[in-house]
């Protein structure tokens, strides 16, 4: 049989590092990746058993494969995050921020202008950012009015011109808001120095300017001019103020990205912090859709690769919480302790607060995304064959053998159902046997939900270690349940979860949704028990004190107790309202047993 085009393309790819790209039969680009030898990673999608659906789907529709080598990994890395942005191809990770983000912007011009802008011009000017608010431009836009007297007016200011005198100042230079460089007021070098100081502040540097101004307050001290010493004072504890503000642990980490990652079942979230001087002057995080179960390592180098080049920065040294691989002009630092690590934390910090606000607006305008995307998480970390949608508890409750109840709560869709809440009192065990009770409640809840045609649990969760899994398992098995359910237990002290026929526990991550869910439906099950185990005491409590009165019998006792409710009431009542409910005769036998006195 003759080979095929496609099998020739990737018999012909070349051992280099570059980008590759999926074509399908309607030649459309439907993916594009990167890699350290293209022939060996085009290769694996075709030679390996892939578990994930949609990878699948992905080579089933492939018709067609093109290249392009570059010279290095970083190379790579860039070009796949450029063709991923113009093309956006259906299986590829989606960037979901397309924004354009606000710049500060040094004109060129002979007295430049500093103001926010949004466009960017090629004509020469200095610009600053991107930053991810506006209120951060603001805000620095009005510390440097507060600084610097800078002109905000537009004209041509030439020297011909405003020797020429075809200027007048406004009121801005009444107001000590500008020197008035338009009436040549002010010289070009000097307004050229606030400019050369703007710009160290906009990078982070605010040591130079600080010195600046202590020399220049010396100077109008020493000189008997004390309001002008009081302005540079002010300007000085504005800036300090600012710096306090913005400063973290070390002023010596200099010049640094840090990046972090948080990610679940469908979506990831990048973290980055930009740091100059040992402030941070930049935070933004990505949100990025995952579309054929990206490892947080794949994630991470895209992530990475777009936002330096999103936010035009140069640093020569990143730290990340694992090692990602992004060429050998990128110095890359895991911290393991110290200020490092608690900048890299700082950063993970922002990556969680931002999906947590992520999913509490999800929950608010899209309820069925949140529902599906825990659904999906649960399936993945509880190993299971299906989305658990409907979710039964289990939970014994006895007292030193007394009174002993079950408790069956239900959860849909990851939310309690209460209507479906069930208690059972244990009819054919004596004494306190956990395994029994459980055994006997597992066969009656569900010989009934197949009784009635109810629809079955998709997970059943036992509160309790082996020993009650394994009593449920025998219920199941004799209605023929048994691997028709999934079925777990969670041993309350080390949360360890069981399976049937496997004797190590799964371990959950502590922070982890799924975990949670869990926990809740557990601490459910207990307080539903507990709450039905207390009535039938108290009941039972009430019931034998009524007992012990000579002569008065179940019937006596059902009458009272439907008038006056409880025990206490009975006792302090008086006789003649006694003997409205029960007659003379019982009414005196009551009322003398609480009145023996």
């Amino acid at each position: 049989m003759p080979e095929s085009t496609l099998d020739i393309q990737i018999k012909t790819l070349p051992h280099q590092p570059g980008v590759y790209q999926y074509f399908d039969a309607d030649d459309r680009l439907i993916y594009v990746g990167k890699a350290k030898d293209i022939k060996k990673r085009v290769s694996s999608y075709f030679t390996k058993h892939h578990d994930y659906g949609k990878t699948r789907v992905l080579v089933k529709n492939i018709a067609s494969v093109k290249h392009i080598v570059v010279e290095t990994e970083n190379d790579a890395l860039l070009l796949e995050n450029n063709l991923i942005k113009k093309y956006k191809p259906k299986y590829n990770v989606l960037l979901k921020d397309d924004k354009s983000y606000p710049w500060i912007c040094i004109k060129k011009e002979r007295f430049p202008r500093v103001f926010p802008t949004r466009r960017v011009i090629k004509d020469g000017s200095e610009y600053f950012g991107p930053y991810t608010s506006m209120k951060t431009v603001k805000t620095l836009l009005g510390l440097i009015k507060g600084l610097y007297q800078l002109r905000t007016c537009n004209y041509d200011l030439s020297e011909a011109k405003i020797e020429a005198g075809k200027y007048k100042v406004c009121l801005e230079y009444h107001l000590g808001n500008c020197k008035g460089a338009c009436e040549g007021y002010e010289t070009e070098d000097e307004y050229h120095a606030n400019i050369i100081a703007i710009r160290e502040l906009l990078k982070g540097n605010f040591k130079d300017s600080l010195q600046q101004f202590r020399i220049q307050m010396k100077r109008h001290a020493e000189a008997m001019q004390f309001e002008d010493a009081q302005k540079i004072k002010e300007k000085l504890e504005v800036l300090e103020n600012y710096q306090a503000k913005s400063t973290i642990i070390n002023p010596k980490i200099s010049n640094v990205d840090v990046f972090s990652i948080v990610s679940d079942e469908s979506y990831a979230y990048v973290n980055f912090l930009q740091l100059s001087y040992g402030s941070i002057i930049r935070s933004h995080t990505l949100e990025l859709k995952k579309k054929l179960q990206e490892t947080d390592v794949q994630l991470l180098e895209l992530a990475i690769t777009e936002i330096r080049q999103r936010f035009n920065s140069n640093s020569k040294e990143i730290y990340v919480p694992f090692q990602v691989n992004l060429g050998d002009e990128i110095k890359v630092t895991i911290p393991k302790l110290g200020d490092k690590k608690s900048i890299l934390e700082l950063s993970i910090r922002n990556a969680k607060y931002f999906r947590m606000d992520k999913l509490k607006q999800v929950k608010l305008v899209d309820p069925d995304r949140h529902a599906n995307r825990i659904m999906a998480q649960m399936k993945a970390d509880l190993r299971l064959s299906e989305e658990p949608r409907h979710i039964e508890c289990f939970d014994n409750s006895n007292i030193q053998g007394t009174n002993p109840v079950a408790a069956c709560v239900v959860f849909k869709n990851g939310k309690p159902s209460k209507k479906d809440y069930r208690h059972f009192n244990i009819k054919t065990v004596e004494g306190p046997d956990d395994f029994a009770s459980m055994e006997e409640v597992v066969y009656r809840r569900y010989k009934r939900l197949l009784d009635e045609d109810q629809p079955l649990p998709q997970l059943i969760i036992i509160d309790g270690g082996k020993g009650q899994l394994s009593s449920s398992l025998k219920s199941l098995d004799v209605l023929g349940l048994r691997g028709k359910i999934a079925i777990i237990g969670i041993a309350k002290r080390l949360e360890e979860l069981f399976y049937p026929d496997d004797p190590i526990p799964l371990y959950l991550d502590k922070k982890s949704e799924t975990l949670k869910i869990i926990q809740q439906l557990r601490n459910e099950a207990h307080r539903f028990g507990i709450e039905h185990h207390r009535n039938r005491r108290s009941k039972g409590a009430l019931t034998t004190e009524l007992e012990n009165i000579s002569g008065v019998g179940e019937q006596t006792i059902i009458d009272l107790m439907k008038q006056f409710k409880t025990v206490k009431r009975i006792a302090n009542a008086k006789l003649d309202e006694l003997e409205a409910v029960v007659g003379v005769s019982r009414a005196n036998k009551v009322y003398n047993y609480y009145h023996k006195e």
